[in-house]
């Protein structure tokens, strides 16, 4: 069997508040393959948004490793960890934080140009992976002459650009309608699928949780599968 796209190995994180200490993971275990999506469910204060930033290597744990595309982040310097999380992460939060100045199609292909890629293969993947989203029509568009949903599908394609192996996801639809919220998600498995991502969504939202290929939660510090 193939090794796991990310492989997160008994992280602890805990922090300090005056003279106590507040264990928020206690010894998480996750593996995540590539073309695998998977829904992490849990309540407010459960360390649901800790865990995505250890994952996306943006906090260090205080225990344990990070391994992604087999490599051990465990030791890595903060510079070692930027290059590295620009090469294999990709990031969707629950507002899109599109550039306003910016078209979509530049916004899709800022990411490209900044990774060192030329203006134009930067264009031409912005454009194919614009028009397999549904927003061909928007390419020269800026949020602000498009709908919520469109600017959130901009903000997926943004955060795939770059074709990392690793996608992260806090509350994607958090802030659609059910109905856009549907069209989203869905273009958001899609790709998924399509290009081998292994992914890692925050979600309140059970009923798409259900459609995706696994559920977690966390209990008390600790990963917990659900059926």
């Amino acid at each position: 069997m193939a090794d796991p796209a990310l492989s997160i190995k008994k992280v602890v994180r805990r922090f300090r508040q005056a003279e106590a200490t507040l264990d928020i993971l206690r010894g998480v275990d996750l593996d995540l393959w590539s073309g695998q999506s998977v829904a992490l469910i849990a309540p407010s204060g459960a360390g649901k948004s800790t865990l995505l930033h250890v994952a996306g290597l943006l906090e260090k744990p205080d225990e344990g490793d990070v391994v992604v595309a087999t490599q051990s982040t465990a030791r890595m310097a903060d510079s070692g960890r930027t290059a590295f999380r620009r090469q294999y992460m990709g990031f969707i939060y629950q507002f899109h934080h599109l550039l306003p100045e910016f078209t979509a199609l530049e916004n899709v292909m800022l990411p490209q140009l900044i990774a060192g890629l030329r203006r134009k293969e930067a264009q031409q993947r912005a454009k194919e992976l614009l028009d397999y989203l549904g927003l061909g029509h928007r390419l020269k568009h800026r949020p602000s002459e498009m709908s919520g949903g469109e600017q959130q599908r901009v903000a997926i394609a943004r955060a795939v650009a770059n074709a990392p192996k690793v996608l992260l996801a806090d509350e994607p639809t958090g802030n659609l309608d059910p109905r856009t919220a549907e069209h989203v998600f869905a273009t958001l498995t899609a790709l998924v699928r399509a290009s081998g991502l292994a992914a890692l969504v925050v979600t309140h939202n059970l009923e798409l949780a259900a459609r995706m290929d696994r559920r977690v939660t966390l209990r008390e510090g600790v990963l917990v599968e659900l059926e």
